[in-house]
């Protein structure tokens, strides 16, 4: 098969090259995926670079997100067929074990799902990732058995991946929603999607536009995809109690900052690290982020679909910003 292989951690996407590799063949309790299309995510990116926690065996398959047709089935398998549709659930695909930028992928079975009835198959295709994602960082605060009270929540980044799904499931928790983004086509889009106001980070006089327009409420939960000099301004517009799940640091580190800002607000920074769930966590929530996105009518946004050959194109396009997901078709 073909497949777009890392030689070497550090090297980044750019140094992505198309190799004709064995097929893989399916351990217990796996199948043999031939993939149709596969997600691009940031994670990638930041794997490529040795920016992420992991050590595959080189020369290494990016790409964590996807959906194929069950090619070949391992032993002790039961109820999946040949040629039944299944999507990647979040797991080591494309992380420690070879993922998705390949014609075929073997996957364990209990990191397969089946595909929403009412999704294209682009839809599915890219939206496991950023969804479990996004669930985690809006109730990760979340008292054990109780859901958070309706609630002001701040996203930043909010035209990006996660933050489209942070948008929608939040919306349909009931939340009120506040969206960050530089893009004023971006911004009335995520009006759109269920966003009650977006405001733009660049404009030095953001948080007094949302202190007014939200009648003097404050932020209670803020998802920050961006880092940088942003969280310093994110962590000012909190409630006295407000939490902030970090998701991305798209903008670099953060600068020094007065810790005092915490101390005063009782405020909370957790990371958000969609890889602590299990498998058997990760079909659960999955499940709930279903419920939720049926009850909005929600569905996930796909930007642009890239041929197999086109993969550097492909992570070009994602490092533009695009609102929805970046795909590689990886079948004819």
């Amino acid at each position: 098969m073909k497949a777009w292989l890392l030689d070497k951690l550090g090297d980044g996407v750019e140094k992505l090259h198309v190799a004709d590799v064995a097929d893989p063949l399916p351990a217990a309790g796996e199948v043999v995926l031939r993939m149709l299309f596969a997600g691009l995510n940031p994670a990638d990116r930041y794997l490529a670079e040795n920016q992420y926690p992991a050590r595959p065996p080189l020369p290494h398959i990016l790409g964590r997100d996807g959906i194929g047709v069950v090619e070949t089935i391992g032993p002790g398998v039961k109820g999946i067929q040949p040629e039944d549709k299944l999507v990647i659930v979040r797991s080591e695909i494309g992380v420690n074990r070879p993922g998705t930028f390949a014609q075929k992928a073997a996957v364990p079975i209990e990191s397969l799902i089946r595909a929403a009835l009412n999704w294209t198959d682009e839809q599915s295709a890219g939206a496991l990732l950023v969804y479990l994602t996004a669930y985690q960082a809006l109730t990760q605060w979340n008292e054990p058995g109780r859901a958070l009270p309706p609630s002001l929540i701040l996203i930043t980044g909010a035209s990006g991946g996660v933050g489209v799904a942070c948008v929608q499931l939040a919306k349909a928790m009931g939340h009120t929603v506040v969206g960050l983004s530089r893009d004023p086509q971006k911004s009335q889009k995520l009006g759109e999607l269920g966003a009650d106001a977006v405001f733009d980070p660049r404009q030095p006089d953001w948080r007094k536009q949302m202190l007014a327009r939200m009648n003097g409420r404050e932020v209670d939960l803020a998802v920050d995809n961006i880092g940088g000099p942003l969280l310093v301004e994110v962590i000012e517009s909190l409630a006295h109690g407000g939490r902030i799940s970090c998701v991305g640091r798209l903008a670099g580190p953060v600068p020094e900052f007065n810790t005092a800002s915490l101390f005063f607000r009782r405020a909370r920074l957790g990371g958000v690290h969609v890889g602590s769930y299990s498998a058997a966590e990760s079909q659960s929530v999955w499940k709930s982020v279903l419920g939720l996105l049926e009850k909005s009518n929600a569905k996930p946004l796909v930007d642009s679909v890239h041929p197999f050959d086109a993969l550097p194109e492909a992570f070009a396009r994602l490092k533009q910003g695009p609102m929805g997901k970046v795909l590689l078709r990886t079948s004819d």
